[in-house]
Order: structure tokens, then sequence, then C-alpha cells
């Protein structure tokens, strides 16, 4: 069996407890073949969860949790030996099979280290730092690493889609590349092949782990979107496959469509021969049983201006669902037609079934940047509740076709703002509201959710909330396949947005300058009212929010507030913060409250109970984590590990951090 093959290879003294768990447990999503003590994908499972089902961990022993070991990223090295090289934060999700903890540095190093100690077992450098200034778009970082294993022999495999646009395989075991993956051991990401036209290499780059289902893994792309100048200098985000043990391409779904393809009329004036991006930046998920891979897609270029390509342009921006052995399309939904706000989806569908009015239902849960959450049956692509198309602010930037009507969920409700007006607008004492007020007064104006980008000195810019990086972000959310419930990190974002005519020899029309200009409030305080970050749970079996909290102090304790005494109002560690369910707790970064100082606050890791939202407490780190925490058992203890700091300073330097009980 496949699983036995697996587990023969597990310290005799923990053995018994692995058996244990595959007797008496079995993973809540019923397409999960995952060891309940191990974490094998970015979400755990094909399915994206982020559950485990380990419980030795709860709300009565959560702050006792202690360090057990410790790892420092193999990147501090070469940082500390190279001033060209600065890469941003540690925030790879690892991996934990058969005792190993696997995990990839931001400078795209690949890491496995002995799952109860921390000791590194072997490393995969490949030095593209020697020849790389820096990968496009943003720069030195890295979200994970993939795991395959063998059904037919006993070979497992760690897999990168790495910053210079190779596939590579590795032995799980050892470290060592696949002489006969591939040529010389990669495939070329950065080929034409499956393109139809030549790709710009200078533009890709790959920093999100690979989706891997039965012997396909699925490839989507990063393209750099900003500094345009021509129309025919982007390259389109299409999704390739390729055989897991020979790197042979399977099959390729053009997420901009040519020719022929369903969906090409869409794109007025033939504008899908030049148009790029709409690319699949983030992870997937997949559903075995159905033999179904889900992504979720990016704005075309540019992002804010799409004169010159008139239409809907399917399949930017939306949730599609295709055949994991041949690439053709199942379903699709799109969420944003003719997008300009760039709200690309930043993150992978999570799926569980569920129980509407009496109905049992395969569901797909998807959250986005502007705050909706989409659900839908993931064996058909019906919404589970009614999606509306609604009118929406026209705009008047020359050239621009706009797109009447977008589609709006009418459950679950948004879980953060969308649009602003004058009631939202901070107001802890008069003097901030009024200041707020003159702020908005002299640069911007309010707006609901889909105000147009406008051209610069032809009228005052709309504030746009959520701004570009969410609502949600790339961590994305969990769920609880035991309760139908989804957990969803956002923040509350506000971006101004103006346009510039390009003249020629540019072709691109109209662009910003710069990309995009945040809105801040008075004294530093952010514009509008609390929470500025919040957790909010879903029960997808109603589509009402179940609770929702502040996630972190925020800036209570700033001085222009610190004598109101105030509660928590949310805020810090970026714009949103990797969850983790359990039986009894959701698990998430950063969220720590009663620290005057906000940084503080942020280098924690916290929970709540999953059914109240009842803030448990929080556990103190070494520096700020990134990505989403892992939850594993070895040797009959439940362990959290989570990955924290960068390369920015002395006591921030990047490193795993694995936590359990005394």
């Amino acid at each position: 069996m496949r699983h036995v093959r697996r587990w023969s290879c597990v310290r005799f003294d923990g053995l018994m407890v692995v058996v244990i768990l595959v007797v008496t447990a079995v993973t809540a999503t019923a397409q999960s073949t995952i060891p309940d003590g191990e974490w094998h994908a970015f979400g755990r499972d094909s399915a994206n969860t982020k559950y485990s089902p380990l419980d030795q961990i709860t709300a009565e022993n959560f702050t006792d949790l202690e360090i057990a070991w410790r790892w420092g990223s193999l990147s501090q090295a070469v940082v500390d030996s190279n001033e060209r090289i600065r890469p941003r934060a540690f925030v790879a999700t690892s991996l934990m099979v058969d005792g190993l903890v696997y995990t990839v540095t931001a400078l795209g190093q690949i890491a496995a280290v002995n799952a109860g100690t921390g000791e590194q077992v072997w490393d995969y450098d490949p030095r593209i730092y020697d020849y790389l200034e820096r990968p496009p778009n943003m720069g030195w970082h890295h979200r994970g690493v993939s795991y395959w294993d063998d059904a037919e022999s006993d070979d497992a495999r760690i897999f990168i889609a790495s910053h210079d646009l190779r596939l590579v395989a590795l032995s799980a075991r050892t470290g060592r590349m696949y002489a006969d993956f591939g040529l010389d051991g990669y495939v070329d990401l950065g080929s034409d092949e499956g393109f139809d036209r030549a790709v710009d290499r200078s533009r890709m780059t790959y920093s999100s782990p690979v989706k891997i289902v039965g012997d396909t893994v699925i490839v989507g792309s990063i393209i750099q979107d900003t500094n345009l100048w021509t129309v025919d200098e982007t390259t389109p985000g299409h999704v390739r496959a390729y055989d897991a043990r020979t790197g042979d391409m399977k099959w390729v779904f053009r997420t901009v469509p040519q020719g022929d393809d369903f969906g090409a009329d869409s794109w007025g004036n033939e504008s899908w021969r030049y148009s790029g991006h709409s690319n699949v930046w983030s992870y997937m998920a997949a559903d075995e049983e159905l033999g179904h891979v889900y992504f979720a897609t990016g704005t075309p270029s540019n992002d804010w201006y799409g004169g010159m390509r008139p239409g809907d342009n399917l399949f930017a921006e939306s949730i599609v669902a295709v055949d994991v052995e041949t690439g053709e399309r199942v379903w699709h939904f799109q969420a944003i037609h003719h997008g300009l706000w760039d709200w690309d989806f930043p993150t992978g569908p999570n799926l569980l079934d569920i129980t509407v009015d009496g109905r049992e239902i395969k569901a797909l849960a998807q959250v986005s940047k502007q705050n909706f959450t989409y659900v839908f049956n993931r064996v058909t692509g019906e919404p589970v509740w009614p999606i509306e198309e609604r009118p929406v602010p026209p705009g008047n930037v020359p050239g621009e076709w706009y797109s009447p009507t977008q589609p709006f969920p009418t459950k679950p409700l948004p879980f953060d703002r969308q649009g602003i007006a004058i009631d939202d607008l901070i107001d802890f004492t008069p003097e901030l509201r009024a200041e707020a007020l003159e702020i908005v007064e002299s640069r911007a104006r309010f707006g609901p959710i889909f105000s147009p980008p406008v051209l610069r000195g032809a009228e005052k810019p709309f504030i746009q909330v959520p701004g570009a990086g969410g609502g949600a972000s790339w961590q994305g959310s969990a769920v609880d396949p035991e309760t139908g419930r989804l957990f969803v990190s956002s923040s509350s974002t506000s971006y101004v947005v103006e346009l510039i005519k390009y003249d020629p020899p540019a072709t691109i029309g109209y662009f910003t300058d710069p990309w995009g200009v945040g809105v801040g409030g008075p004294r530093g305080l952010p514009l509008f009212k609390p929470p500025y970050k919040r957790v909010t749970a879903i029960d997808l079996n109603t589509g009402d929010h179940a609770w929702q909290q502040p996630h972190g102090d925020g800036p209570r304790f700033d001085p222009s507030l610190a004598d109101l005494e105030l509660p928590p109002l949310g805020g810090g560690g970026g714009l949103s913060s990797g969850s983790l369910v359990t039986p009894t707790l959701l698990i998430m970064n950063h969220g720590g409250r009663d620290y005057e100082d906000i940084a503080a606050g942020t280098r924690t890791i916290s929970a709540y109970d999953k059914d109240t939202g009842d803030y448990i407490g929080s556990v103190d780190l070494p520096a700020v984590p990134g990505g989403n925490p892992i939850s594993y058992m070895h040797e009959g203890k439940q362990h959290l590990v989570l990955a924290v700091g960068s390369a920015s300073g002395e006591g921030n330097n990047p490193e795993l951090i694995a936590l359990r009980l005394p």
C-alpha cells in the first residue's frame, strides 16, 4: 500500500503514534489521503484546507508553547557576504513528510531538516543570486516547495518553480537532482513552448509552490506588471502542466484565449493577439476524486488601463476549473469584467463539503482582494447563492472601455470594507475627524467599490477601497471541514490611482505614475474607522458571518489615542496573516494584544476559539512571522512551525521556528 511504504522510514519510537492516528482518525476532507500527523502541501492537502486534526495544543495550553528548535536560513550567509543581495522577508510555508521538514529560503535555496531537532539533513543551493540581479516584480522571496511521491515506486520528490524560470525536481531523501527530468535535470519555464508568441523572460519569475495532482505538475507564473511601454511586450499567463517523472509537457490552458479558443471573442479588436498577464501567480487547489484542478487568475495588462483590450477579457480575474489530465476547461466564473483595479486573485481557493438548505454540496470558496467570498458547487460551477450583475460607476478616460456591471455575491456578505463614504472617516475625536475630512477634500473623493481610475488633472481621483493589496492577500483563507466554516484575515487598505498619458513611441496608452499611492490619515493614523485588520469566520452552510474580531491592537496606544482607553483596533504584521485551523483553535500569525509597541505585537503567533472567536492569547517570537504556520506530530508531540524574520538587521535574521508544549 502506498502509505505503508511511506511510513516505513519513520523511527520506531514514533511508529505507534502514527498507527494510532491512522486507525482512529481520518482527516475530515473526504478526498485527503495525508497522514494526520503530516503536512504535504501549502494548504496541507490538495483541497487547501490548512486544517490539521491534531489536538494536543488547546486553549488551555496554547500560551505555554515553547521554542523546540530553530533553523537559521541559508540565505543569511549570502546576504552577509554580498551587499547587492537584499531579500524580502522569509515567507515560506514549510512541508513535513516522513520526519523531514522541507522549506525554501527567499533566495530559492531548499533545505530538509529533522522535524524533531531542526538539524539540517540536506540542502540544495542553485546559486541563482550569482547571475540574477533581482527577480522581476517583487524581488527575492519564495513562498514554498511542493511534494510528490510515486505510487509505482519508492520515489519521492520535492519540486520548485524557481526565480530563474526553472522547474526542478529533487530527491526528497537526498536533495539530488534527477538527470533524466526535463533537459539536464530541469524544465525551462521561460521557453516559448505552449505560448504561441515569444516569452519576455525579463518580466517572468516564480515564487509560489506548484500544484501536483496525481502525476501532473501544474505551473502558473508571475509576470511583472509595472513600467509597461508597448502593448506587445506583455507575456500571457498561460497555465502549463508537466509529467512529474519526465518533465514532458502535458497540456497548456491559455488564460488569454487565442484564435478560435472559447472566450477569444471577449477580447475586442482581436486584442488577444498581444494582451498579456491574466496569470496565476498564487497557488491552486484540486479535487483528486473529480480529477479537477482549480485556479484563480489575475488582471490583464495593464492593471489600470484597458483601452487597447476592449471587452470582458476572459479568463482574466476568473476562477477556472480544468481537467487535470487534459487541461480542458470544465467551468469558469469571471469575478471582474475588464479589470481596471489590480484586484487580481492573490490566493488559491479552498475546497470543502457543505450542507445548504438540506442539500449536500461539494463546494469551492474563493476569497478576493475586493473582500468578496465567491462560493460555487465545484462539480458544476453553479453559484451556491446568487451572484448578481449590478451597475458600477462609469469612467471617462479617453479610449477606455468600461463594463457597465460587475458581479456581486449576495452571500456571504463582504468580510471587510468596500468603498468609502464620509461616515467611514476616523472619528475618535472631533479634531481627528476634521483633519481626516480635510485630507480627503484636498486629495481625492469618496466613492463606492469599482469606482474607476481617472486621468490626472481632469478630476479628483476616487479613493480605491480596498487598495491593490486587498482585502485578503496571498496567505489566503483556511476552512474547517468539520463545521463548514471559512476563516479569512483581511486589512482595510486604500489607494489613489491617477493615469497619465504615455506618448509615442509608447503604445500602451495610459498608465499610472507612480503605480498607485496609499492614503494615510491624520497624525499618521489610518484614514477610516477600525478595525484596520480583522479575522472573519463565515459559516458556508448558511452564508452568514459567524463572528469577526480585530486582529491585533493596531494604533490604540498611539499618543493621539492613548487617553481614550480603546479596545483592540486591529493592525500590524502586513496585509493579512497566515492561518491554521485545528479541532478547537484558529491559529494565526501576528495579532498580539496589550503590547504598547505595535511591532512587538506583530512578533507573535495568536489563537482564537474557532467556535466563538474569543481571543485565547499569543506566544512571543524572535521576529515577525511570514507565510502560514503548519502543524505536525513528531515522536508523540504536536509541533507548530513557521518562518520568521528577514535580512534587515540584527535580531531579525530569517529562521524556521518550531514550537511545542513543554
